[in-house]
């Protein structure tokens, strides 16, 4: 299960910490790497799963980014 998926009685309570980005970056390398390897063998059909979690992963990454002031924010190397 995604680490970005919180259930509904837990939403607004779970601390958003560098270890949960960093395992949310890798999940969402994970997912795009099973998309690329279903549509490379002609199952695109087959990855549509994968698309919507990926999706609601970077959803939740841009609202984090959005959410986050930008004093808060590192700056990109």
């Amino acid at each position: 299960m995604s680490v970005a998926f919180v259930p509904e009685r837990l939403r607004g309570k779970a601390e958003v910490n560098q270890d949960t980005l960093q395992q949310l970056l890798e999940e969402n390398d994970q997912l795009i790497r099973c998309i690329v390897e279903y549509q490379s063998k002609g199952r695109a059909t087959d990855c549509v799963q994968y698309q919507h979690i990926l999706h609601r992963n970077l959803i939740y990454l841009a609202t984090i980014g959005d959410a986050t002031p930008p004093s808060m924010q590192k700056p990109v190397d």
